[in-house]
């Protein structure tokens, strides 16, 4: 067998298949035909997205694997272009170039032959005589062979300093043509600019680059990453020996490198003592808070103008034009709102806090008021529409984002224009997008806060909502009192047992005739668990109740992982609920017309955001492009872009906030100890607007009725507003 392989440790042939590859580590298993041999050579390394048809270059050791037989483990995978016919028909058919796919692939191999590679990087210019090619399909073949030409070099400098195939083509993506500068300059920017690139990883290519050790870059580097590292926890500080410790452990140096490295962090002020405190923070961090202190106090204390010169008198108005009787808590909310530039208004389900905001909006209407609506995310924006009547946007398109800088076009300098602003979901926001859109307001400006402070905090950094109400410095309405309409409800009750750490009822009464509007289904195997949902999903809750599986129910989960976590979920919710079908193979999963995807990041090219939940309305292989239909209009995805996306059968309930559902399933089980949390069961229960259906174990539901406050968050909005008052 030995003598129908190369005798030397490398090989060149062309890929025939690509058996696996993982989108997380870039590792892939290549069938790939090599001249003058007759079996296919099974190669296993790392590699950037690869097609078919693509000329690979692969050095490293041979092993006899007991179960696939023998197989080429490359240390080095280098992807170029091939040079005989068919591998160059395979190649530019392979949709590795967009706007070539197969059929173009051929018409180029007619008209050129083998010098088509030398026609597109020398006279691209006849490739217009190509019947087909226009002029929008030649520029992007141009750009993206340009654009795989620079990565070629990129490749060769970065692989050779330890980079995988993977990263250099990302670290392209991020900086064009400086992208070797900029590493050679300071290979920690990887870390800091790159989703999903990790400091450890940053660190084995500075190392490559001659910076080891106790390295003032180094730790320097390893410090600020550190406090990034703690910000994904939801700190924005922490305390300074704390970290310290940790930057520590991470770089296995000793402490007076690491103290040295702290204090010409702060000396440079890119890291701030906190003043008063042991805290450290990363200065963008400080600032947005501290300013974000600033600028509500001074809309709470701010001079009230011409507000409402009599507020009895508007409560008693509203209601003869709603034909609403407010209870007394919602009276002297309203009353808050006419006497302050800033209100608070937080509260659980079905206590009426959109019946409050509407009556308010109406007083601030009838005086002429223009009111601007938004919320963290589209779905929460377009409820906050259905609720109000109002245009409700983004906060991020409200700010309008500025690609140019990275900033928003939106800010002290340039405000925005309105009188009345409401902020729907704000538990949801974030540290620095509050900073962000309260600095932005105008001068006289009024600011109305809406959101559930027992929810889930934002994912990112801070608990602006909670410190704000906490600090007892700004004006707050707390509604608790639950309306008769909506305590008949199971998910109203339960949502509020759940916040007093009592374990929620069961709707179930054994009749079908008295279906409620809450279950729960116990369940001890995550197996049996895992099971049961896919039947509730794809059989039992379509067929008893008419919803659409796809359209009309969410399920909600703890975790990413594991056997009920969203990635296998997925994947079992798409064999059952969407077999068939045009497709693609991207980033280790199927992406299929029908299926039902997320939008995992901001995309402001795009104008889609993180949360936007669409379905894919067309994939097209061949030119590298999938089509997926939002709410407000479908946006065009390179298949390269696919890390932006995924599949949203099953999501986090991290990621359902702001979202609401007519029918909620949710596995729960202590596989997901650590993140079982009172919070988290009360964000995914009140997700569900006709139906909550409860699937786990008791025990994962009591362990996470019990526990109110484990994850405390380090922040320093609370502190800033009380030192500000002083």
């Amino acid at each position: 067998m030995t003598d129908l392989f190369p005798a030397n440790n490398h090989i060149c042939g062309t890929v025939k298949r690509v058996t696996f590859q993982s989108p997380e580590s870039g590792f892939c298993v290549l069938q790939v035909e090599v001249d003058g041999r007759q079996a296919l050579v099974t190669v296993v390394g790392t590699a950037p997205e690869i097609n078919p048809g693509q000329w690979v270059e692969a050095s490293g050791q041979w092993i006899q694997d007991p179960k696939f037989g023998r197989q080429l483990k490359a240390d080095q995978l280098r992807l170029s272009k091939p040079t005989g016919v068919e591998g160059m028909r395979r190649y530019l058919g392979s949709g590795l170039v967009p706007g070539i796919g197969p059929g173009f692939a051929e018409r180029l191999m007619d008209a050129f032959g083998t010098e088509v590679f030398d026609v597109i990087e020398n006279h691209p210019d006849r490739l217009l005589e190509v019947d087909g090619i226009g002029k929008k399909r030649h520029q992007r073949i141009l750009e993206s062979w340009s654009d795989q030409n620079i990565v070629r070099e990129i490749m060769v400098f970065l692989q050779g300093h330890g980079v995988s195939t993977n990263l250099a083509f990302r670290i392209f993506k991020q900086y064009g043509t400086e992208s070797i500068s900029k590493v050679m300059e300071d290979p920690y920017c990887l870390a800091r600019d790159m989703r999903g690139v990790g400091f450890l990883s940053a660190d084995r290519i500075a190392g490559n680059l001659g910076v080891t050790g106790e390295d003032p870059s180094r730790v320097a580097a390893g410090a600020e990453h550190m406090l990034q590292e703690i910000s994904r926890e939801g700190h924005t500080a922490y305390a300074r020996e704390e970290l310290q410790s940790r930057v520590k452990d991470l770089l296995e140096v000793g402490k007076p490198a690491v103290v040295l490295a702290m204090d010409a962090g702060l000396e440079s002020g890119r890291l701030v003592l906190v003043e008063g405190t042991n805290l450290v923070a990363l200065k963008a961090q400080h600032r947005a808070e501290q300013e974000l202190a600033l600028d509500l106090l001074r809309l709470a204390q701010g001079p009230l103008g011409e507000l409402v010169k009599d507020p009895e008198k508007a409560v008693n108005w509203v209601e003869g034009e709603t034909g609403l009787k407010l209870a007394e808590g919602q009276r002297q909310a309203v009353r808050q709102a006419l006497s302050h530039r800033l209100l608070i208004i937080t509260g659980g389900p079905g206590v009426g806090k959109t019946t409050l905001l509407n009556s308010i909006l109406k007083i601030h209407r009838a005086k002429g008021r223009s009111v601007v609506a938004c919320a963290p995310t589209g779905r929460a924006a377009r409820r906050l529409s259905e609720s109000t009547g109002l245009e409700a946007s983004t906060i991020h398109r409200l700010l309008d984002f500025n690609p140019g800088t990275g900033g928003f076009r939106h800010d002290r300098s340039n405000p925005l224009t309105g009188q009345v602003f409401v902020v729907d979901e704000f538990s949801m926001v974030d540290a620095i997008l509050a900073w962000q859109l309260v600095r932005a307001l105008p001068e006289n400006a009024m600011l109305l806060l809406v959101g559930d402070v027992d929810q889930l905090p934002s994912v990112g950094p801070g608990r602006v909502l909670a410190d704000a109400i906490d600090s007892g410095l700004l004006p707050v309405a707390r509604l608790d009192e639950v309306f008769r309409q909506a305590a008949s409800s199971a998910i109203v009750t339960n949502a509020h047992r759940i916040n007093r750490g009592d374990a929620p009822l069961s709707g179930a009464r054994g009749s079908d005739s008295d279906l409620e509007d809450f279950y729960f289904i116990e369940r001890d195997d995550p197996l049996a668990i895992a099971d049961l949902v896919v039947e509730l999903v794809s059989q039992r809750l379509p067929n008893k109740l008419g919803v659409d599986p796809i359209e009309d129910i969410q399920v909600l989960t703890p975790m990413k992982r594991g056997e009920l976590g969203t990635i296998n979920l997925n994947h079992r919710l798409q064999e059952v609920l969407n077999p068939e079908g045009t497709s693609v193979n991207r980033h280790g999963a199927v992406w299929r017309v029908g299926d039902k995807v997320m939008q995992t990041v901001n995309n402001y090219d795009k104008d889609v955001f993180n949360g936007d939940i669409g379905v894919v309305e067309s994939v097209d292989a061949a030119g590298e492009e999938l089509l997926v239909r939002f709410e407000r209009e479908s946006v065009d995805y390179d298949l390269r872009d696919l890390d932006e996306l995924m599949h949203s059968y099953a999501v986090s309930v991290h990621k359902s906030q702001g979202s609401e559902f007519p029918v909620v399933v949710i596995p729960l089980h202590t596989q997901h100890y650590m993140l079982l949390q009172r919070n988290l069961l009360y964000t995914g229960v009140t997700r569900g607007r006709q139906l909550v259906v409860l699937v786990g174990s008791r025990r994962a539901v009591q362990v996470a009725v019990g526990r109110s406050d484990s994850h405390h968050r380090v922040t320093m909005l609370e502190g800033f507003l009380s030192s500000s008052c002083k």
